[in-house]
C-alpha cells in the first residue's frame, strides 16, 4: 500500500511539473489557436512578438479572425504593409494593457483603462451579460471568452477590432 501511495504521489508531482513546464506565453497561445491567425500575423508584422512573449504581465484583448474580417475591405492588407507599421503598432498596442486584468478584477460599471497606446483609453464595463469594451470610435466589442491564462498574463477574446479615435470611450 505504501508503494502505491508513493507511486501515486510521484505521478501527481510529475504531472504538476509537466503542467508548469508547459506554460505558454500569450504569443504561443495565440499562435496555437486558429482563431487568431490574423492577429498573430499582425503582431509579427509589427515586431511585437518578442515583447508579448516577455515576462509581462500583459492583458491582451484578442480580436478573432472574424473581427478582422469585419473591418472595411482592404484595411488589414493596408495595415500589414511595411510603410504602415507605425499605424499597425498603434492599433495593436490599443489591445494590450501592462497589467494582469482578470475579468473578476474589472471595477463595476463603466471605467476607463489605459492600454499601452497611452494616448488613448478603453471603457471596460462588466455586466450581467459579460464584459464589453468601448473604443475611441464609439464602437463596442464583447468579450466572448475571458481569462485565458498565460504564463505572462491573460487573454480576453473579443469580437471586434478596437480602434483608436477621438470619441470618448465611456458613455
Amino acid at each position: 500500500m505504501t508503494f502505491l501511495k508513493t507511486t501515486a504521489l510521484g505521478a501527481v508531482a510529475a504531472l504538476g511539473l509537466a503542467a508548469s513546464a508547459s506554460a505558454q506565453s500569450i504569443v504561443e497561445i495565440a499562435a496555437g489557436d486558429d482563431r487568431f491567425s490574423t492577429l498573430v500575423a499582425a503582431v509579427q508584422a509589427a515586431d511585437l512578438a518578442e515583447t508579448l512573449s516577455g515576462p509581462g504581465p500583459f492583458t491582451v484583448y484578442a480580436p478573432t479572425n472574424a473581427a478582422f474580417e469585419a473591418l472595411p475591405e482592404g484595411t488589414v492588407e493596408t495595415l500589414l504593409e511595411p510603410e504602415n507599421k507605425d499605424q499597425l503598432t498603434n492599433v495593436l498596442l490599443y489591445h494590450v494593457d501592462d497589467r494582469d486584468l482578470r475579468s473578476s478584477g474589472f471595477a463595476s460599471g463603466p471605467n476607463y483603462y489605459k492600454p499601452l497606446l497611452t494616448s488613448q483609453r478603453l471603457c471596460i464595463t462588466p455586466g450581467a451579460d459579460g464584459v464589453t469594451i468601448a473604443d475611441g470610435t464609439g464602437e463596442t466589442a464583447n468579450v466572448v471568452t475571458a481569462d485565458i491564462a498565460a504564463d505572462n498574463g491573460v487573454i480576453h477574446v473579443i469580437d471586434k477590432v478596437l480602434l483608436p479615435g477621438t470619441r470618448p470611450a465611456c458613455h
